[in-house]
């Protein structure tokens, strides 16, 4: 029975992990950038899109396309940060409990 209280507290302190985490990934800020910084994405800790950020010599009608291209690379590098943060702060919260191969939290 010993085994199983020490299960459940473990459990339990990695709940109180995870809410941690949750809500720094919330107040966490992330940039991804493209065409050499001239279009910048910030995305929180949990994907959302807060700001976009264009530098002006690319608002020319004929590079539309350039435009567009350049912020789905920026809004992929960002969101490539966020699950590198995401994974590193999930590692942090699971310490120590081991998880059966390919299960992923939070569920």
């Amino acid at each position: 029975m010993k085994n199983l209280a020490n299960m459940m507290k473990s459990a339990q302190q990695m709940q109180t992990r995870m809410a941690e985490m949750q809500a720094r990934l919330e107040a966490t800020l992330v940039e991804g950038q493209a065409g050499a910084g001239m279009v910048k994405i910030s995305l929180t800790g949990k994907g959302e899109l807060k700001r976009i950020a264009i530098d002006p010599s690319l608002m020319v009608a004929d590079d539309r396309e350039v435009l567009e291209d350049l912020i789905v690379a920026a809004h992929a590098d960002a969101k490539q940060k966020v699950e590198a943060m995401m994974a590193e702060e999930m590692q942090k919260a699971t310490a120590g409990m081991s998880l059966p191969p390919g299960m992923k939290l939070p569920f």
